[in-house]
């Protein structure tokens, strides 16, 4: 026997053992995540037919809740790789510091109807909405989230399958949490590279947070915001968000109507990169919000939520940049608002394109407003302005025929002072002059309008202050 032939035996047998250890290892796997705590229930689930019409379907399926906890608990970290059928879950799977929970790009993972609560979240949410964040909460730390495509099965616009929010637990909720992925009280997070679809809670609810990255969202026929935001909040990256929602793809939001934040407080060096409108033809928001305020607590204390060093850059077809106050407009804007108007610090937009009219709204006390680099590839109306500064007025009609029920939706009483503005390279479509300044800013002075109801909106008193 030559010596090539013993070494391609012995390569031979060195390759079978390998792959007989790989089986082994595929098998221990599988066993990791289908041990015998999945079991079998039956349901039913709403479905929109071509025709729009609504369409009951009995469900029978596999429940994989306590099997995928059993597995983090044994090993630290699962995967779930694609099957022919959805996961179901019935609750929140947990994740323990250092634990790992990943899947396929195409695995679905569904939530059963009737349980709205979260679907993934860290082990220690804890909700502060009535007072102001302690130093040491204990956060989770080191936490990765990957793949997916996640549904709460929101099918419809006005169908979603009994899950209509996005809690922390069936029972005893911590308030304000409303996330399909859900992390608060956190510390060196990780989330990529997944897929929310048909859902009502925010795609990825955050908050209390420090030294967080979220790379990877897509964003499909989703009913609320893609990455929101609860201060406090800190040294964390949100890139490469895409698709349509049906509210703002990303919303930092240092406060916010109390019923959709577990906590309150400043939101500071963040990078938004990458995030794109959604394809033309799809129903969406396309808009990002900033929202800072003064907390007030029941008992009578105030925390002030600023909002600073933010770089927005790289972004593509958002249609309003929301950097305005705005008070509660389910609870009612005298029950629930900001003590007065928020602040913002070292805001950063660069490389922006719009392929359709977009506008940055400025209704906050701001000093450091940068924006660079925007190119505005559309016909541009006379009357048109990328920046506008001061405060929004719009009429929101509770009932259409009763004008005593309308409200109005923002604050056009207040005033707000920007300064420190610097506008570089906004250009129309392939110019290569920068349009002046005063083609670029508005500053807004609201006025009554005598007329209202008969038109709309009523106005107000509150104008921008812009200190050149």
């Amino acid at each position: 026997m030559t010596r090539v032939t013993r070494f391609r035996l012995r390569f031979r047998g060195w390759s079978f053992l390998f792959l007989f250890v790989l089986l082994l290892l595929s098998r221990a796997e599988l066993r990791a995540y289908q041990p015998s705590q999945v079991h079998i229930e039956t349901w039913t689930e709403k479905w929109p037919r071509d025709s729009g019409e609504i369409e009951e379907r009995a469900v029978t399926a596999e429940i994989w809740s306590v099997a995928i906890q059993a597995a983090l608990d044994q090993t630290n970290s699962v995967h779930l790789p694609k099957r022919d059928q959805p996961y179901y879950l019935d609750g929140p799977i947990i994740l323990k510091s250092g634990q790992k929970l990943t899947a396929d790009a195409d695995t679905e993972i569904r939530l059963k109807p009737g349980c709205s609560t979260c679907m993934v979240r860290n082990e220690n949410v804890i909700g502060f909405a009535d007072l102001s964040v302690p130093e040491d909460t204990k956060p989770d730390t080191d936490i990765i989230i990957a793949g997916g495509i996640w549904t709460t099965l929101a099918t419809g616009v006005k169908d979603d399958n009994g899950n209509q929010r996005g809690y922390s637990s069936k029972k005893n909720p911590v308030p304000g949490t409303h996330g399909v992925i859900l992390i608060h009280n956190a510390l060196r997070v990780s989330v990529k590279n997944v897929t929310v679809r048909q859902s009502r809670p925010f795609a990825i609810h955050l908050g209390n947070i420090r030294d967080f990255t979220v790379d990877g969202l897509t964003l499909d026929r989703h009913g609320r915001d893609g990455v929101h935001v609860d201060g406090p909040a800190s040294d964390g990256m949100i890139r490469n968000v895409s698709g349509d929602s049906h509210d703002d793809p990303v919303s930092i939001t240092a406060w916010d109507w109390r019923q959709y934040s577990a906590s309150f407080g400043p939101i500071h060096h963040l990078t938004i990169e990458h995030i794109t409108g959604a394809p033309e033809g799809k129903r969406s928001t396309d808009a990002i919000r900033l929202l800072p305020g003064v907390k007030r607590f029941s008992d009578g204390t105030t925390l002030d939520c600023p909002i600073h060093d933010i770089t927005l850059r790289d972004i593509t077809d958002i249609r309003d940049f929301k950097l305005y106050d705005q008070p509660n407009l389910e609870l009612g804007r005298d029950n629930d608002f900001s003590v007065g108007i928020g602040t913002l610090r070292n805001i950063v937009f660069e490389n922006l394109t719009f392929t359709r009219p977009g506008s940055i709204q400025v209704h906050a006390n701001t000093d450091g407003l940068t924006i660079r680099d925007v190119k505005l590839n559309f016909p541009i109306p006379t009357d048109y302005r990328l920046v506008e500064l001061g405060p929004r007025s719009q009429t929101y009609k509770h009932q259409p025929d009763a004008p005593a029920t309308w409200t109005e939706i923002f604050s056009p009483d207040i005033d707000c002072t920007v300064r420190n503005v610097s506008i570089t390279g906004v250009r129309v479509q392939n110019t290569k002059t920068d349009l002046p300044f005063e083609q670029v800013v508005k500053v807004i002075e609201q006025k009554r309008n005598p007329d209202y109801p008969s038109t709309t909106p009523r106005g107000g008193t509150g104008k921008g202050i812009w200190i050149r």
